[in-house]
């Protein structure tokens, strides 16, 4: 007995397999995509909130042109604190011409935001933003500006959210529908693999290959049909093949009648303890002037009289008995639905009337071939040994009879 191998009911299947290399190619893909999308957008946020601290500090130094002007620093820090309230920068700085502090504003401590909203805004706004202050053209201070994260945070947070959840959506709709697209491949698969399985187990060469969608597989489904054609008509010859040397070692090749080991195969059949039939007879015949002929008109003549021999057993056998050649001019009968004696000479004497007609040879003569019969009822006797002896011993006491006639004839 073959030991199975234990690996082989860990194996995954083709879908299973289809299904690991669809989710790994989406995950990998879409985490690709979200973190490119992520870093694209952020260096693009990035340059647009550069750009609009840098509109915001030119808006914000025109507002504070007139309190640079007269110097008043009370001014300045009011504009910049009312500007800075509405979260648009968190610190401001306003210089005179010489450098020298005018007013600056900062947000206050309970306002800031968390530490990850402090990253993001050094992130975004690595160094204040510079805008000279400029009164008819000439520059009377510089003002200094430093970004806020409170709406870019949000912005960024949302956008993320966004962006993951249609990455998500993307992925569950890839999917779905690469298992869609893989519907027809497995079902190819296990078409062909159901054939090939029913083939090898159980023998059934008339199994085939339904039609694929896929071209390569309803190219490799048309070979494997024609394959099956041909191992279909190779085992169709291999049986005609064994049932033609089944036949042969079965029968005669002279006579066509079943042969001695045809013969004993019935008789076993038929004295087996579990199908034993008591109403049967075994008959052993032989030929009294088959050798006359022989030797008087030759083989070829004792050929003919042997096939009309056995042509005649035929005709009495039909479908009710079973007729044998055992050899030269020997032959036996086993008659069925026999139950005494009687029964057993009557049959025995219609086979006589039939086979003991004359027979016309190739030449013209005619010649009567006489059998000596030995007659065993199968209700007498126990083994299949035992009424072969039975039978075979009474045909030698009928062939001595038909001696003794002969010799009393003459």
């Amino acid at each position: 007995m073959m030991n199975k191998d234990p690996s082989i009911s860990s194996r995954p299947t083709f879908k299973r397999t289809l299904r690991r290399i669809s989710i790994t190619s989406v995950v990998i893909t879409m985490l690709t995509a979200w973190l490119l999308l992520s870093v694209a957008s952020m260096l693009t946020l990035k340059q647009y909130a550069q750009k609009n601290l840098e509109l915001l500090c030119a808006t914000v130094s025109q507002s504070l042109e007139a309190a640079v002007v007269f110097r008043d620093g009370t001014a300045a820090y009011e504009t910049l604190a009312t500007l800075g309230k509405q979260g648009q920068f968190t610190a401001a700085q306003v210089l005179d011409a010489s450098g020298k502090e005018l007013t600056n504003w900062h947000l206050n401590s309970d306002e800031r935001h968390d530490m990850v909203g402090g990253l993001v805004s050094k992130w975004l706004f690595p160094r204040p933003i510079e805008q000279p202050v400029l009164h008819n053209g000439n520059v009377i201070g510089k003002m200094r500006l430093t970004g806020t994260d409170t709406t870019i945070t949000h912005f960024v947070w949302l956008s993320l959210g966004v962006l993951t959840t249609c990455i998500l959506l993307a992925a569950s709709l890839a999917l779905l529908i690469s298992r869609h697209l893989h519907r027809d491949l497995d079902n190819a698969l296990q078409n062909i693999t159901g054939v090939v399985h029913d083939v090898r187990t159980n023998r059934n060469f008339a199994r085939r290959v339904s039609p694929e969608k896929i071209e390569e597989f309803h190219i490799f489904a048309q070979d494997f049909n024609s394959l099956l054609d041909e191992m279909e008509d190779w085992q169709k010859q291999l049986q005609l093949k064994n049932a033609s040397l089944q036949r042969t070692a079965m029968h005669d090749p002279l006579t066509g009648l079943a042969n001695r080991a045809a013969f004993r195969q019935a008789l076993d059949e038929l004295m087996a303890p579990e199908q034993r039939d008591s109403g049967s007879a075994l008959l052993f015949m032989d030929g009294d002037n088959f050798k006359f002929i022989n030797d008087t008109w030759g083989h070829a003549a004792g050929d003919v009289v042997l096939i009309e021999v056995a042509s005649r057993l035929l005709q009495f056998t039909r479908h009710d008995h079973q007729a044998f050649r055992l050899g030269g001019d020997e032959f036996a009968v086993i008659l069925h639905s026999v139950a005494d004696n009687a029964a057993a000479k009557e049959a025995l004497a219609h086979l006589k009337s039939i086979v003991e007609r004359p027979i016309s040879l190739l030449n013209g003569q005619e010649i009567t071939m006489t059998l000596s019969v030995g007659v065993a009822l199968t209700k007498d006797i126990a083994s299949t040994d035992s009424l072969m002896e039975t039978a075979d011993r009474n045909m030698y006491i009928e062939k001595n009879k038909q001696r003794q006639l002969l010799i009393k004839q003459k």
